[in-house]
């Protein structure tokens, strides 16, 4: 049993970084709604999916933020250092993931589906991995789930996953389809989710 100042600095720090997090991913979208091109309507019916899955398993962290009691059920035996340590997930990946919307710019998507005029990012962690908002949003989420010891956060990050792992094939289709040899090149150099150990052969 953690301490009630423990349990509250936890609540108010997780929250702070997670809108954090929102507000600079929010800022960086509208800028690219309104600068990166039109977008097409591939993949919406996906974004509508992971978005409506996302407020069902939001629901019971922000009653942890807001109301805790409502959520003990919710709540498993997570050791105060590993708590400690998804509070320091978050820390490392709320720089990663401004770096990340930093370096893709105008070209982000929320869909699978390519703006007009899109440029193939090889910059910054594309240098390294072809989708490094996946990578480092799972970090963060991780850290959220052990910080606030959640359950259904964590059970959450289940169909979450499998819709990115769905997604992503698709998006490097299209990719593919517009780059060419250049994003056959790049996917030759890099790993998906991972950088990798050594080219492809």
């Amino acid at each position: 049993m953690t301490s009630p100042s423990f349990e509250l600095f936890l609540r108010l720090s997780t929250a702070l970084l997670l809108g954090t997090a929102l507000s600079i991913s929010a800022s960086y979208r509208r800028r690219a709604d309104r600068r990166g091109g039109h977008l097409r309507s591939e993949g919406a019916r996906l974004l509508v999916g992971i978005r409506l899955l996302g407020l069902v398993f939001l629901l019971p962290m922000l009653l942890w933020f807001f109301w805790p009691d409502a959520v003990r059920w919710a709540q498993w035996a997570v050791p105060p250092p590993l708590r400690i340590a998804g509070l320091v997930l978050q820390l490392v990946a709320l720089p990663a993931l401004v770096w990340v919307l930093h370096s893709i710019g105008d070209n982000i998507s929320p869909t699978q589906a390519t703006r007009e005029g899109h440029e193939l990012v090889t910059a910054g962690p594309y240098r390294f991995i072809r989708h490094p908002l996946y990578t480092f949003g799972t970090v963060f989420f991780v850290g959220m789930a052990l910080a606030s010891a959640l359950w259904t956060w964590a059970l959450g990050l289940l169909p979450l996953w499998a819709m990115l792992l769905w997604r992503t094939p698709r998006e490097e289709a299209n990719l593919r389809a517009q780059f060419g040899p250049a994003y056959s090149d790049y996917q030759a150099r890099t790993g998906r989710y991972l950088p990798r150990l050594r080219p492809a052969r």
